[in-house]
């Protein structure tokens, strides 16, 4: 198993890294470089997801992929919430390059309405929450809809979160498996 490089010109799709920059919930850059890595199975996973998001004329906004397993004690650590985040000590889909974190952008760039931010650690961010707009709730299931068409499992309480189904069939991967660090 080796992990994929999901580049924007390959891929068709825009990078915004969350965890490369302050804008996120810990407020400071996690990974000193904005990187974007999958297992082959989720890469092929994610292309066939672009190919259903085209004809509606949209893209993905990719947040997160692989994380390292270093990373993520350094979330955890921050905010150590069971809702929203793996505990380290049993592994997150993300620390074995199976997950992803992503929204869907129309033909200008702009990101749909899904009610929350991503990584709005609340109830509103919940897949089936009805105190959001109902355009909101269209957005979200039309990403649900692609992505499990896909081939990607949900995880019920982040609109965003996509993984493969079982997981823990990967390993956790550390920093160490990139050629180049995303860690500082």
């Amino acid at each position: 198993m080796s992990l994929v490089r999901i580049a924007p010109t390959e891929f068709d799709l825009d990078l915004a890294i969350a965890y490369a920059t302050a804008d996120n919930f810990t407020g400071r850059p996690v990974y000193a470089r904005a990187d974007c890595w999958l297992q082959a199975d989720a890469a092929h996973r994610l292309t066939r997801a672009i190919d259903l998001a085209r004809p509606h004329g949209l893209r993905f906004r990719i947040y997160d992929a692989f994380r390292p397993q270093e990373a993520q004690w350094v979330l955890w650590n921050h905010t150590p919430d069971p809702e929203f985040l793996a505990d380290p000590r049993l592994g997150s889909p993300h620390s074995r390059g199976v997950a992803i974190d992503l929204t869907l952008i129309d033909g200008d760039g702009r990101t749909l309405d899904m009610g929350t931010a991503f990584d709005a650690f609340t109830p509103l961010s919940h897949h089936g929450n009805t105190a959001i707009s109902p355009e909101a709730q269209r957005n979200r299931h039309l990403l649900l809809g692609i992505m499990s068409t896909a081939g990607w499992d949900f995880y019920g309480n982040e609109w965003w979160h996509y993984q493969l189904f079982q997981p823990r069939r990967y390993p956790l991967l550390t920093d160490s498996v990139l050629a180049e660090p995303m860690m500082p």
